[in-house]
């Protein structure tokens, strides 16, 4: 905590909201570490429930933008309790209700509501807390506390799972109480916090500007690009390959290290080569992560196909990572930073709008066509970006672009 006050201002009540975040970040882990695996498992989701039900989790990101608006008037700190008091209720909804597929998959929109809610907010505050010149410093701090704790969260899970793996189907329910308990900690913290910030006005309404037009394209290929990982990925290693929780919790582990020291690499390439040059180049290695991940099992024996589509799940972690040089473009194109936040914050919506039919659709393309033309048709979309990104101007004197 004594490096964290560098950054946050003495008395401003930080410390409070630093323990939420760490509480909450640890409940996620538990929560996201072995969701899949209860959805496969327990609830006997195929293929295309795994989509309709991501389509329904996506569903608050596109809702956010809309509710901040008719909320205008509640503050930062009201609208992260709000967010924490409907992430317990979707958390208990989840442990407490029979496992039904249209049961658990409405539990989950209404966790995910006060997910992304809360979302909202959490860079609000932290500037707020913030010492004068050290926002950014303050940001790194809040978004490292929720790292540690998911991370903590995987790695219980890993732990508790591989040690009672002739159990496993009974460890689901208990996990997801001790979750709910802990959103209920981060809550009665959340409900501590004091003050009236106000919310970010750029996130409560939709920007749109000719210039970043192609910014706004090349968010829908990434997005769509996104989630046949984010949602497919680990359902192909559980229902294809047979991977446990304490496994797939491991590949998020693994992936989530690998991308804390991956990023500010990534950032100094960006840096360096140019925003264009790491857009047009990261999806070369993605058209490879994308052919293996579907083929593998046509290539190699099941053992070692399995392998090899987990270090191409933590190499697309990382490849994702390049989607920070769009921000760059952004930069480039804006006249001032409320321009740079508006505009992400739409890019953002438009991404979301994007996953929601690709997790819906993908689903049904895995069911009736097979794995392969599913990570195909994400090559193909990946490509389609890269081709596109190779068609922008750089420099701020080629806004028109």
């Amino acid at each position: 905590m004594e490096r964290f006050k560098r950054a946050f201002q003495e008395g401003s009540g930080f410390q409070i909201f630093l323990i939420s975040l760490l509480i909450s970040g640890l409940s996620y882990g538990l929560y996201k570490g072995m969701l899949d695996n209860f959805l496969a498992e327990v609830v006997g989701m195929g293929e295309m429930g795994r989509g309709v039900t991501e389509f329904f989790r996506e569903l608050p990101g596109i809702m956010l933008v809309f509710i901040l608006a008719a909320f205008y008037m509640l503050s930062a700190e009201t609208l992260y309790k709000v967010g924490a008091v409907i992430m317990l209720i979707g958390m208990m909804m989840i442990s407490a209700l029979p496992p039904t597929q249209v049961l658990v998959t409405m539990s989950i929109c209404v966790y995910s509501l006060g997910e992304h809610i809360q979302l909202g907010m959490k860079n609000t505050l932290s500037l707020k807390y913030a010492k004068p010149g050290r926002g950014g410093e303050a940001l790194g701090a809040q978004n490292a506390k929720g790292q540690i704790g998911t991370l903590a969260g995987y790695l219980v899970i890993v732990a508790v799972f591989t040690l009672f793996a002739s159990r496993s189907a009974q460890l689901y329910k208990p996990f997801f109480w001790i979750s709910t308990v802990l959103v209920a900690v981060c809550m009665v913290c959340a409900l501590k916090i004091t003050g009236q910030s106000q919310t970010d006005k750029n996130k409560s309404r939709f920007y749109f500007a000719k210039k970043y037009k192609k910014y706004y394209m090349l968010e829908m290929f990434y997005g769509a690009r996104k989630q046949v990982f984010f949602t497919f990925g680990p359902y192909v290693l559980i229902l294809f390959y047979g991977a446990d929780a304490a496994m797939i919790s491991l590949l998020f582990a693994v992936s989530a290290i690998t991308c804390f020291f991956a990023s500010p690499i990534i950032g100094k390439i960006i840096d360096r080569l140019g925003y264009k040059i790491v857009m047009v180049s990261d999806t070369l290695i993605l058209v490879i992560v994308c052919f293996f991940y579907g083929f593998a099992h046509h290539i190699f024996p099941m053992e070692v196909a399995f392998i090899v589509c987990c270090i191409n799940y933590i190499l697309d972690s990382v490849i994702s990572l390049a989607s920070m040089a769009a921000n760059v473009y952004v930069q480039d194109l804006a006249d001032n930073g409320d321009e740079v936040k508006a505009t992400i914050s739409t890019g953002v919506s438009i991404n979301h709008v994007i996953t929601i039919f690709i997790a819906l659709f993908g689903g049904w393309i895995w069911k009736t066509l097979g794995i392969e033309l599913l990570f195909i048709i994400s090559a193909v979309l990946g490509l389609a970006n890269s081709a596109y990104a190779a068609t922008i101007k750089t420099g701020k004197q080629l806004g028109g672009n």
